[in-house]
């Protein structure tokens, strides 16, 4: 199943079945790919802080794991990565005691050189989005050339790129390669439509059996997902 597809099948889902305790995952850095080494912190931002929502991730098909369950140190409704590690690729997301999620990330952590900064969640249509190609060491305004879809777009002389008014056309994998320094992964760009706006950016219930479906990039068996009702 297509990443683009992903995106929307979980917004469809939230529309049909949110609850009123919502909360949303935010990233610090506020990107989707990290260095080897790095420091991360995941914060779930709350309406009911009653509600104990903790951060989980999916880093291989089929399994969800809490912050603390040999990985991450939770606090409260953070869970920071003091060193982050190419293990630990994955989906993140927030959930609660009742079971409700909020809308997953893809996070990236390479041991290479070179790394895309570019949109954590889905972008909204005609809006700009800029993508800046980073290395670990040199300064951040080398040239570099920019690929949608293992394709060149065009090479930057200072390492922005800015997409002006995307529509679904701008949908694909991104990445960004700076010469004598390498390649950065590839991190997947979503447009959306403006009316999906409050629902990919707060929490909504999604069932936990759906979430088992979750892989590291895609959602491959999206026909074990149900919308339900969320309890009082």
């Amino acid at each position: 199943m297509e990443g683009t597809s992903v995106h929307r099948l979980l917004a469809l889902i939230s529309l049909l079945s949110c609850s009123t305790n919502q909360a949303a995952l935010t990233v610090s850095p506020s990107r989707s790919q990290f260095f080897k080494g790095e420091y991360v912190s995941l914060s779930c931002e709350e309406d009911n802080s009653s509600a104990g929502w903790t951060v989980r991730r999916n880093i291989t098909r089929g399994t969800r794991t809490l912050c603390g369950d040999g990985w991450g140190k939770p606090a409260g409704s953070t869970c920071t990565m003091p060193y982050a590690d190419p293990l630990d690729t994955g989906v993140y997301w927030c959930e609660s005691r009742e079971g409700a999620a909020s809308s997953s990330i893809q996070l990236t952590v390479t041991g290479g050189s070179v790394i895309l900064q570019s949109p954590v969640l889905p972008v909204m249509e005609g809006d700009d989005v800029t993508l800046s190609c980073h290395t670990k060491t040199a300064p951040s305004n080398l040239p570099a050339a920019f690929y949608k879809d293992g394709s060149l777009i065009r090479t930057e002389p200072a390492g922005h790129m800015t997409l002006h008014h995307v529509t679904s056309s701008d949908e694909g994998l991104y990445r960004c390669s700076i010469s004598a320094h390498g390649e950065s992964p590839s991190s997947r760009i979503s447009v959306s439509a403006a009316e999906w706006r409050e629902h990919l950016s707060t929490g909504c219930w999604v069932s936990p059996i759906c979430w088992m479906c979750v892989g590291v990039e895609m959602l491959r068996d999206h026909h074990c997902c149900f919308p339900q009702q969320s309890a009082d």
